[in-house]
């Protein structure tokens, strides 16, 4: 009798442990996901693109005017408003204009001669330019050129509801190892058709309902490793060209942990004008993971 009394004292001990670690665990995803939501409406996310004119060779004009090279259709904004020229290894843009009236007075900066090729922390040297309640930064990808658009009051955003998701489950939180690269890089192809070398952080090995399973990872020099994947769900209940998400990096053991429950919709989910990477052959699993976020729109 006192051997069961104390089997069922440390059933009822690990029951309540396991219910507070998974409620502690929620609160976590739910403030991540805050957070997420907070970061896709800022002036810098997301939602309020309206914009992405790629650029050719020489003067590209820019208005409300179909005429224009990069034609933006919006009554609140000018026929002509100036022109991107693309030279050698960089974009001036020069005020101009419209009507009779001198809108460069109303452009921040004046004008700029923006070099696109040179590069700090992978990230390129632009400005960006603002006109009333628009904005605007000039984006490289390879050999392309590209004016990346913002509306701040677009529909996009003022009108946006958040993000569906699975419910919180602490099964897709999952223990892993990460195997040390065979190669130095994993080729990545994004929506544009471009396919380059990112640098390779090894390979997370993991087991779900008893099958293991694997996934290559991208070390892009940060805390976290980051992952494009798709599985079962994608193009059913979550976004088909897959979902991204950020591990830890490994102990020195390799040991490490991936919470499918931070899943979430790369940027194209939300607007035609991003260029995400698509998830490389070896990471389109066959399991479905109902966790993290559910498809959004239309896109």
């Amino acid at each position: 009798m006192k051997q069961l009394v104390n089997f069922l004292c440390l059933f009822l001990i690990t029951v309540m442990v396991s219910a507070q670690t998974s409620q502690e665990h929620k609160i976590a995803v739910d403030q991540w996901h805050q957070n997420r939501i907070k970061d896709l409406k800022q002036e810098d996310g997301w939602l309020n693109l309206e914009g992405l004119f790629w650029l050719h060779q020489g003067v590209n004009t820019f208005g409300n005017d179909a005429k224009a090279d990069c034609y933006y259709k919006n009554a609140n904004f000018p026929k002509y408003l100036g022109d991107f020229i693309w030279k050698g290894d960089s974009v001036e843009w020069v005020n101009k204009i419209d009507n009779g009236a001198r809108v460069n007075q109303n452009i921040s900066p004046k004008g700029k001669l923006i070099t696109v090729f040179k590069r700090t922390d992978n990230n390129e040297i632009a400005a960006t330019f603002s006109y009333k309640r628009f904005k605007w930064v000039v984006i490289k990808r390879e050999d392309k050129i590209g004016i990346r658009f913002r509306n701040l009051d677009a529909k996009t955003l003022t009108t946006f509801k958040g993000i569906e998701r699975f419910p919180v489950d602490t099964k897709w939180k999952i223990k892993a190892v990460l195997e040390k690269p065979q190669e130095n890089f994993v080729m990545i192809t994004n929506v544009l058709g471009q396919t380059t070398a990112q640098k390779k952080g090894g390979t997370l090995k993991f087991e779900v309902d008893g099958k293991q399973y694997s996934l290559d990872v991208i070390d892009e020099g940060g805390v976290r490793y980051f992952v494009t994947f798709a599985d079962a769900t994608s193009g059913k209940t979550t976004y088909g060209a897959g979902r991204f998400i950020e591990v830890n990096r490994a102990d020195a053991n390799g040991n490490t942990e991936i919470d499918f429950n931070l899943a979430y919709n790369p940027p194209c989910a939300f607007t035609a004008f991003a260029t995400c990477p698509l998830p490389p052959p070896q990471n389109r699993l066959t399991l479905a993971i109902p966790a993290g976020e559910k498809n959004f729109g239309h896109h």
